[in-house]
């Protein structure tokens, strides 16, 4: 297809108003880059909405975004027995991620950013090979097209523009998540500790969560393994704790990408950011704050590309991610692979989970988003206490 004379070739498209794109969208847009942030409407992602507190100094997300402020958690064994781990000098905030992504969307097209509501059907190039968007309109009547010179693919562990643009994007694998959203009790509820129970009977290889949202409580389970029900799994989990009879406010399930994918651009005009670039932190499952940290490195590839005009450039939001929490990803596969393949494990990790060593770095490394090198020989300790779990030769 060609241009027609007069139509307008934008610098930047992202497609995607999550997390991710929004951030890209607000960098490029204080970068005084033209910037469309197109975005399909009504989608709520299903996400217990943790975020670390080094979040909001990053990407200056007032404390007023939050819904609640957790200072402590709960581990469920297999066993039901508790392990309680609180937090020192520190807190996890809760967002409502219906609220809070309206928020960075909006705050995107104040920076300069203008939104569009559509879902991308397809990409194509047009004869002087400038890429074209394809998406259709928010009532689903009308086809309409961008001419664009760069595209950040933001839209989700299923990415239309990872699977259209992006080579090995169409193998990634997937956890299932289901999540429902209830009316917190107004009585004998703890509103500021979260309950993650790790037992084979709410999932086989992941985890299942309450979490609390203030006047609301989000109850969930995750997956890998196909015919488990995460339904029915979800319904155990609101019996177990006491809110089979709370007020069901909505149901939201999605996919979740099981580890980042090896390449996040195509050498020429596309990089992807987000649950499309697969980066969801494994083990527990966080990804908003990746997802923004994405979402911001995908912005500062583009708009060097665009600088420079070397589509080489696009390549540094995989290889600066990496560099800044490629080893907490790392560290976090290994822990799940080892710690979440039986009951038996899941146990004895839920006995860990009592060592003030463990509990300590791991609120730290959590909180900060790095691995905590300041104490070596708590990490010693550590190594020797998981070693001792792993070959049975301590108490569960």
């Amino acid at each position: 297809m060609s241009a027609a004379p007069d139509e307008e070739t934008v610098e930047v498209v992202v497609v995607g108003g999550g997390p991710a794109g929004a951030t890209a969208a607000h960098d490029l847009a204080l970068a005084r880059r033209n910037v469309v942030l197109l975005d399909r409407a009504g989608r709520i992602k299903p996400c217990g909405g943790a975020i670390p507190p080094k979040l909001l100094e990053e990407f200056a997300v007032p404390r007023s975004l939050l819904v609640a402020e957790v200072t402590g958690a709960r581990m469920v064994a297999p066993s039901a027995r508790t392990v309680e781990m609180p937090i020192e000098d520190g807190f996890v905030g809760m967002v409502d991620r219906e609220v809070f992504d309206e928020w960075l969307r909006e705050r995107a097209a104040r920076a300069g950013a203008e939104r569009r509501t559509g879902t991308v059907e397809r990409l194509t190039r047009d004869a002087d090979g400038v890429l074209r968007v394809h998406y259709r309109s928010a009532a689903g009547t009308r086809v309409a097209s961008l001419r664009t010179l760069a595209l950040i693919g933001a839209d989700g562990a299923r990415s239309c523009v990872a699977r259209e643009a992006i080579p090995g994007a169409r193998r990634q694998r997937f956890v299932a998540a289901y999540h429902e959203i209830v009316r917190s009790p107004p009585a004998g509820f703890d509103g500021r500790r979260c309950d993650v129970y790790y037992q084979g009977r709410l999932s086989p290889d992941f985890y299942g969560w309450v979490f609390p949202h203030g006047a609301t409580t989000s109850v969930g389970v995750g997956s890998a393994h196909k015919g488990f029900s995460l339904r029915a799994a979800v319904g155990q989990l609101r019996a177990t704790a006491g809110l089979d009879a709370a007020e069901t406010v909505r149901g939201e399930g999605a996919p979740i990408p099981m580890k980042p994918l090896r390449r996040w651009d195509n050498g020429r005009d596309v990089v992807l950011a987000g649950d499309a670039a697969g980066v969801v932190a494994p083990a527990s499952g966080e990804g908003i704050y990746y997802a923004m940290t994405g979402g911001r490195l995908a912005a500062l590839a583009v708009d060097e590309f665009l600088a420079s005009g070397d589509a080489r450039l696009l390549a540094g939001a995989r290889r600066r991610f990496r560099a800044a929490h490629g080893r907490v990803f790392w560290v976090l596969g290994i822990l799940q692979y080892f710690w979440y393949s039986s009951d038996r494990r899941r146990e004895r990790f839920v006995s860990i989970c009592r060592d003030p060593d463990v509990q300590r770095l791991t609120w730290q490394a959590y909180l900060h988003k790095r691995l905590v090198r300041a104490r070596p020989f708590a990490h010693l300790r550590i190594f020797c206490k998981d070693a001792a779990h792993l070959l049975g030769l301590a108490r569960p």
